[in-house]
């Protein structure tokens, strides 16, 4: 390319700069539509006719369109002051590594972005309030299509899953009931994001916490996030497993179902008349969506729907 400090622009290297969908990539390809980790839902910016001239006003609509990801990312850039008609362009090096790095940034899953909102929470499915075995919960987040869904990952968005104990097993809390206290705190807000998943909570013993999986690493078939279990006796056999999986690969999936399965596999040692183990109140597996907001975007994205796909204490 003859794109450097002192030479002509051609058209064909600015057309790069907004179009590219390879690698170095393009301002559209990261911030409009895109494809796999790629894409914002953004509009965008008009590629130069062959053979024209690149005028300072095309320069600026490459550079605000930039600072507007930009804003969303939390990038800092040095490429993108704005320019007047017989001003020198910044060479080739700042304008490519700028590019850069709102494409990583985007491809992440827009880390550390602050244009987010928690919603209330979206689905709370129940246990019965006398349970032991096992209480499994399957809740969807449906989006209106699949670039809808990409978008909104790639844009930071997040689904979160709540586990919380609502109610006691007997009349007031017994130690099995504290204990699945301290699970859930373990586990805290479970966020699943584009590249990664998160717990906020610690403690307990962490058999499976598979943080590197997020929402562009899944499959049709059920990938374990994370599972904790007790580590207080008599009560190491009780656990909170979370699953996750697509109804489609990534590109044309439109529904993330997510499996919450908490099983009461303690021998107790505990019961309430002497034969049977104490049984548990009411649990939930509540979902809650963090959802991006427009901030200097256009679009703000979030699902379209959810759901309980099932709900089964035994």
């Amino acid at each position: 390319m003859a794109y450097s400090a002192g030479d002509t622009i051609l058209d064909d290297e600015y057309n790069a700069f907004a179009n590219s969908s390879s690698d170095p990539f393009g301002l559209n390809h990261i911030g409009g539509t895109g494809s796999t980790i790629y894409g914002l839902g953004e509009a965008t910016i008009s590629a130069v006719s062959a053979g024209a001239t690149v005028t300072a006003s095309q320069w600026n609509t490459l550079f605000t369109a930039m600072g507007v990801i930009a804003g969303h990312t939390g990038d800092s850039l040095t490429s993108t002051s704005a320019v007047s008609s017989g001003d020198a362009i910044a060479i080739k090096s700042a304008l490519v590594a700028d590019l850069a790095t709102l494409a990583a940034s985007v491809a992440a899953g827009s880390p550390s972005t602050s244009n987010l909102s928690t919603s209330s929470t979206l689905q709370s499915p129940a246990s019965s309030s006398t349970w032991y075995g096992s209480f499994t919960t399957e809740v969807t987040a449906t989006f209106a299509n699949a670039d809808k869904m990409r978008h909104f990952f790639n844009a930071g968005g997040k689904l979160r899953i709540d586990p919380v104990r609502t109610g006691n097993g007997a009349g007031s809390a017994t130690g099995k009931d504290s204990e699945w206290d301290a699970i859930y705190n373990a586990v805290g807000n479970f966020d699943i994001a584009a590249t990664t998943c998160t717990r906020s909570g610690s403690g307990e013993t962490q058999t499976t916490f598979a943080n590197t999986t997020g929402f562009h690493d899944l499959s049709t078939g059920y990938t374990t996030l994370l599972h904790i279990t007790s580590d207080t006796y008599p009560y190491t056999s009780n656990s909170c497993k979370i699953e996750a999986k697509l109804n489609a690969a990534v590109g044309t999936a439109t529904i993330m179902t997510i499996k919450i399965t908490s099983t009461d596999g303690a021998a107790d040692f505990t019961f309430n008349d002497g034969t049977t183990p104490y049984r548990n109140g009411t649990h939930e597996h509540r979902l809650i969506s963090i959802d991006t907001t427009a901030g200097s975007l256009t679009n703000a994205h979030a699902p379209s729907s959810t759901a309980v796909a099932s709900n089964t204490t035994s």
